[in-house]
């Protein structure tokens, strides 16, 4: 057949890791080429040695087409990343606050605006740890 297909792994246990580990949504591993069709909804494919010990036929829903070619995937030995590289958010502004009321005790909260790329942009924190942390922020508060 020679198309090219990823693999869905999930991590859950009792499950095969294929040598992955973490959240519990389903990942894709490979690409791995598809040797024959074995019946209407399953395919044989090339598994590589470390995954001699799992059966090589799969369901088609365990399968997705892999777009990219041979020749523009990165093999994981190549990819080498720094210890120390990560991505700093920092509060740019108090945007408001707020005082939760619970059944005994009340918490004073504001509402701080990140320079995030990922995540809310917008989040509620206690004030007191807040303003222990980032104090510059609290001239009018």
């Amino acid at each position: 057949m020679g198309e090219r297909v990823l693999l869905k792994v999930s991590p859950w246990k009792g499950v095969i890791r294929f040598g992955k580990s973490g959240k519990l949504a389903p990942r894709y591993i490979g690409s791995y080429e598809i040797l024959v069709t074995v019946g209407p909804v399953a395919y044989r494919l090339k598994l590589p040695t470390e995954l001699s010990a799992i059966h090589d036929v799969f369901h088609v829903p365990n399968l997705k087409k892999c777009l990219s070619g041979e020749a523009t995937q990165v093999p994981l030995e190549d990819i080498h990343v720094a210890n120390r590289l990560r991505i700093v958010e920092e509060p740019i502004e108090i945007v408001d606050g707020k005082v939760k009321q619970l059944r005994h005790n009340k918490i004073s909260l504001v509402k701080v605006r990140w320079n995030s790329k990922r995540g809310p942009k917008y989040t509620w924190e206690q004030k007191d740890k807040f303003r222990q942390k980032y104090s510059h922020l609290f001239p009018n508060w």
